[in-house]
């Protein structure tokens, strides 16, 4: 079986005609890839189209605000990746003149950016022999060759590594990247995969095994802990109090209400840590005016169980010194996390 032969055959029949992938400009190739890491194809797509449009070269994007590159990144979740995008565009641009680096070296040293990536742009910018491992390719790989090897132990990825570099296509690195990624995608999907029509449907280890649906294997599962959050609603004259996160938790940079956090689910105003707030609030200070239903909002490793206290305090102007004062009229400027943008949409 000529592997790579047959992939790129199937790649030319099926490929999706995607921007990134009518072009060699670095920039735009780890834009790309950068807003695809946990996100699918056709939820990506309008966000790279909005990043081109607002910042067309790494010099635009290093000159943005981080506000600015985290309100147009509202929506995608795993806001690390926005910060990252930003604080390397800046790096690129002070470092190498705002000149994409050409090397996987250089590449792989930038923040925010893995093998996968640097492998991505190495190889579709500038054509080097870098194969691409993704969660697409793993689950290629292991199906067809049968490999039962846990992907997320160091022998597995060895195993997976050194099989990438002997299937990949010597003369075009970048169709063959592409075509793999694509037949994950499309072809060998995680479930349902559409094993009838599939070109190695004969050579195909997992097929032939009855075996496709147990593969690729991990080792272990991931854990979620729930969390409990309590957001105080404060409004004022046409305002509203918003809560700048700045600490290294989930949502760094963006904006949420003021929070109190506790270990289980509260529904009395009395069993709130007020005091966690300002020594001189308590409820004498606080007028409810309503309280929301429980909002679920489930993350990678946590699951968020959030209440919304829509309140009137008379201790406003003390609240205020710690938290931002914002106009409601204007409250859609601010990045904020889907589980505010979803309260929000109720009260505005």
């Amino acid at each position: 079986m000529d592997f790579s032969k047959e992939l790129i055959n199937w790649y030319s029949d099926n490929k999706r005609d995607l921007p990134w992938r009518n072009t060699k400009n670095p920039y735009y190739i780890w834009l790309s890839e950068i807003i695809l890491q946990q996100t699918k194809v056709d939820q990506g797509l309008s966000y790279y189209n909005k990043f081109v449009s607002h910042y067309p070269n790494i010099s635009d994007l290093a000159n943005a605000k981080e506000d600015e590159v985290l309100k147009l990144w509202q929506g995608l979740g795993y806001y690390s990746r926005a910060r990252n995008l930003h604080f390397t565009a800046k790096e690129i641009t002070n470092k190498y003149n705002a000149v994409f680096p050409n090397t996987y070296e250089n590449i792989i040293g930038l923040k925010g950016v893995g093998e996968y990536t640097a492998s991505a742009i190495a190889s579709f910018s500038y054509g080097l022999v870098y194969p691409v491992i993704d969660g697409n390719v793993y689950r290629v790989l292991s199906r067809l060759f049968g490999i039962e090897t846990p992907i997320d132990t160091n022998k597995g990825k060895v195993i997976f590594k050194n099989l990438a570099q002997e299937l990949i296509n010597k003369k075009d690195p970048a169709t063959y990247n592409q075509a793999i990624m694509e037949f994950g995608a499309l072809q060998c999907k995680p479930k349902n995969p559409n094993c009838e029509t599939c070109p190695f449907l004969l050579e195909c280890a997992g097929f032939q095994n009855k075996n496709i649906s147990n593969l690729p294997l991990k080792s272990k599962k991931t854990k979620q802990r729930n969390r409990f959050f309590n957001y105080l609603v404060i409004e004022e004259n046409n305002t509203i109090l918003l809560n700048k996160r700045t600490k290294k938790d989930i949502w760094e940079g963006l904006f949420d209400f003021p929070l109190l956090e506790t270990k289980k689910q509260v529904k009395e105003l009395k069993h709130l840590p007020l005091s966690s707030l300002s020594k001189d609030i308590s409820e004498k200070n606080i007028t409810i005016k309503n309280i929301s239903s429980e909002y679920k909002h489930i993350l990678s490793h946590q699951k968020i169980h959030a209440i919304f206290w829509h309140i009137k305090t008379n201790q406003h102007s003390l609240l205020k010194a710690n938290y931002t004062v914002a106009n409601i009229q204007n409250i859609n400027k601010y990045p904020v996390p889907k589980l505010i943008d979803n309260y929000l949409k109720t009260i505005l």
